[in-house]
C-alpha cells in the first residue's frame, strides 16, 4: 500500500546488519521480540533506518480511502501497515493490525512519546526521562501477539461487509492473512502486482499500482 509513498516493502533483505552482527538474519528476525529484547542497539538503528519514513506522503489509494469513508461506502481500513498514512489522508477508522511508529511507550510507566522522540535519541537506545525505563515501539515485533481488541473489530468489520477490496499485500502474513476466511459478503477484489493465494476466490484481479487503480476508481464515482 504504501510502496508508493516511497517506503519500501519491508522484506527487502538487508545484508549490512548480517555482515555487522557476522550472523545471518532474516528482517523478520530484525524485528523479533526476541532481538528487541538482546540486542536494544542493532535493533533501533535497523528500525529508525528502515522502518520509519518521517516524510512520507499519502498516495492516491491512502486519498481514495479517505474519500470513501467520507462518502459513506468505505465501514474500515484493516492495515498491516505501521506508517499512519490512512490517518495522514484523513481516513478515521482504520485498524492498525501491527501497530504504529507514531506511538511509543515507556515499558515501565507507560509514559507516551510520538515518533520523533525516537529520531532524537539516535543513535542511543531511548529511555524515558521520567523513569529511565526503554521505550518501546507500539508496533507488534513477531513473536507477539495482535491486541485482541483489534482483532475483534477487524473480524466485526468483515463479517458486515458486502465488499471486500484487498490491497498491496502477498497474503503470507499469518495471523493477519487469515482474517479473510471471516469475510462473507459477496463481493472480492484483489489489487496485488504479484499473484496470492486468494485470487481464485476474487471476483476481480487487478495487476495495476494500487494507487493509480483506487485513485481513477473513485474518482469515476
Amino acid at each position: 500500500m504504501s510502496t508508493e509513498s516511497g517506503i519500501p516493502d519491508f522484506r527487502s533483505a538487508n545484508g549490512l546488519w548480517n555482515e555487522k552482527l557476522q550472523i545471518e538474519l532474516t528482517p523478520e528476525q530484525l524485528v523479533s521480540h526476541s532481538y528487541f529484547e538482546r540486542y536494544p542497539e542493532e535493533f533501533f538503528a535497523f528500525y529508525r533506518e528502515k522502518l520509519i519514513y518521517p516524510e512520507a506522503k499519502p498516495n492516491g489509494c491512502h486519498l481514495a480511502l479517505a474519500k470513501l469513508e467520507k462518502m459513506g461506502k468505505l465501514r474500515a481500513i484493516v492495515t498491516q501497515n505501521i506508517d499512519g498514512l490512512h490517518q495522514a489522508a484523513g481516513s478515521e477508522t482504520v485498524y492498525e493490525l501491527h501497530g504504529s511508529v507514531l506511538r511509543n511507550y515507556c515499558q515501565q510507566c507507560g509514559a507516551f512519546y510520538d515518533v520523533q522522540f525516537i529520531l532524537d535519541t539516535a543513535p542511543e537506545v531511548p529511555h524515558c526521562p521520567v523513569c529511565g525505563g526503554l521505550v518501546k515501539p507500539d508496533v507488534v515485533l513477531y513473536e507477539e501477539p495482535l491486541d485482541n481488541q483489534v482483532i475483534n473489530d477487524t473480524v466485526a468489520a468483515l463479517g458486515e461487509a458486502d465488499t471486500l477490496i484487498i490491497g498491496g499485500t502477498s497474503l503470507v502474513v499469518y495471523p493477519a492473512a487469515g482474517l479473510i476466511r471471516y469475510f462473507q459478503g459477496k463481493h472480492l477484489v484483489l489489487i496485488n502486482m504479484s499473484e496470492t493465494r486468494a485470487d481464485r476466490l476474487a471476483e476481480f484481479v487487478i495487476r495495476e499500482p494500487i494507487g493509480e487503480v483506487m485513485a481513477a476508481a473513485v474518482a469515476a464515482l
